[in-house]
């Protein structure tokens, strides 16, 4: 997949750990440990904007685009 999730980095770099983070989100610990380690093929806006007002960080900085190795799409 070319979307690589880096949600671990940023709660790392904010401290904070998976069952607060998922507590102050309001969304189940396992749900959010998908999202942590990329099990997901998509992630709703609403959880996104919740994480990201938690974490007081920018989609971008959870969100990372990768270009296949042969460039396709």
């Amino acid at each position: 997949m070319a979307i690589i999730l880096r949600l671990d980095r940023v709660m790392a770099d904010r401290k904070i750990s998976l069952n607060e983070l998922a507590e102050k989100v309001g969304i189940a610990n396992v749900n959010l440990s998908n999202i942590k380690t990329g099990k997901v093929s998509a992630i709703r806006f609403s959880t996104l904007n919740a994480i990201c007002d938690v974490l007081d960080c920018q989609p971008g900085d959870i969100l990372e685009f990768c270009r296949d190795e042969q460039g396709k799409r």
